[in-house]
């Protein structure tokens, strides 16, 4: 397949200038690109790969001398990754799913399937389920029954998807992944004990006794909204009662795990391994680093964005930006690290005042003034460092 770059200039909704009918075959990077593909070269940084590769035409820095560079045609954008997402949009052929039902897939006689979908083989579609027109369900996925998911679905191969599932429209999962699975939910006859030390921040009143876990069965399901895209081998729990909800437009990476009964919001992004405990709500356009855990049952607000490796233990007020463990403002985490950096130098400083007020006695005002040089040196060093 190839595309002219007036194709994807009009695709970029973008500025093109030389040989419009020129013909590529897919994008690459400058010092590799051959005479079929298109340079990748969206910054100044990037104009040296041109001279080293064999391309004919690029997608430029908006101003750029295109012919200075030696190319016969050249797109001109303002914002690159902006770009790169329509360019990739444009040349992403997806998986080889032919039309209709492979042989060898299982669809129960009470399932619905819109028009124009793709099964591939080995998938299993059970009783009730609802696929909207043209979703793609790749091979050796379970969809559990009495699910939902609406137009225009692309699920990757061996994904599985429980019972009383909701997705919405334009849904893409990733390989791998699991929806609606039980939560992690037990309980003990009596007071167990992480919930003393839940109540009381430690202390231990009761002697450790034996019991058993008890299973508290999910039966809410799970919520999708449009436009919502789940990484491979993510996993999230349906609800107890109530269903997991998932907000339209939302990103959740690679193997990140959103327990029972969470609520996330609109158009936020959960970054790979990140960890979402129970009952959490989420607001909308929140930002969370990879590899960030949030503790159950508490609130984060619109427009929070936490910094990889984030762990937040309480409600986190709407617009904050957070980092460290546990989370505190970014602004603050940054400032204590410095001065944790300082504390030998700090510790050095003490321990040579303390010896010379100890012993010197009388030395003298010229000691003095040699410690206060010190000292604003060392202010120096801080400054320098901040």
């Amino acid at each position: 397949m190839s595309y002219s770059i007036a194709d994807i200039a009009q695709a970029l909704g973008a500025a093109a200038a030389g040989d419009c009918g020129l013909r590529v075959r897919r994008a690459a990077e400058p010092a590799s690109a051959g005479p079929d593909e298109i340079a990748l070269a969206m910054d100044p940084k990037y104009a040296e790969g041109l001279g080293q590769g064999r391309a004919r035409a690029a997608i430029l820095w908006d101003g750029a001398d295109w012919q200075a560079l030696g190319l016969e045609a050249a797109i001109f954008v303002r914002r690159p990754r902006a770009a790169m997402a329509a360019l990739t949009r444009m040349m992403d052929r997806g998986p080889d799913l032919a039309p209709g039902i492979h042989p060898t897939a299982v669809v129960d006689g009470s399932a619905l399937i819109g028009p124009g979908a793709a099964i591939g083989a080995y998938a299993v579609i059970g009783p009730r389920v609802r696929l909207g027109t043209g979703a793609r369900i790749g091979p050796h996925v379970v969809i559990g029954r009495d699910s939902a998911i609406g137009d225009n679905a692309l699920i990757g191969a061996g994904v599985r998807i429980g019972a009383e599932v909701r997705i919405g429209d334009r849904f893409i999962c990733q390989p791998g992944a699991v929806i609606g699975g039980d939560g992690f939910s037990f309980v003990t006859p009596d007071k167990s004990g992480v919930e003393e030390v839940r109540e009381t921040l430690g202390a231990r009143r009761d002697a450790a006794r034996a019991q058993p876990w008890l299973r508290i069965h999910s039966l809410g399901g799970v919520v999708i909204g449009n436009d919502v895209e789940v990484g491979a081998n993510t996993t999230i729990d349906a609800g107890t009662i109530r269903p997991t909800e998932i907000g339209d437009g939302t990103k959740i990476d690679n193997l990140v795990q959103v327990a029972h009964n969470v609520r996330i919001g609109r158009d936020c992004l959960l970054c790979g391994l990140a960890g979402i405990a129970g009952s959490v709500r989420i607001g909308d356009r929140v930002v969370l680093g990879g590899q960030c855990g949030v503790s159950d049952n508490i609130f984060i607000g619109d427009d929070v964005i936490a910094g990889g490796g984030t762990k937040i233990l309480s409600n986190a007020p709407a617009g904050r930006v957070l980092l460290g463990y546990p989370a505190i403002r970014m602004e603050s985490h940054i400032k204590a690290w410095k001065n944790i950096r300082r504390l030998d130098r700090l510790f050095a400083q003490v321990a040579e005042l303390s010896a010379r007020l100890g012993g010197a006695g009388s030395a003298g005002g010229e000691d003095g003034r040699r410690e206060a040089a010190r000292g604003e040196a060392a202010r120096g060093e801080d400054r320098e460092e901040g």
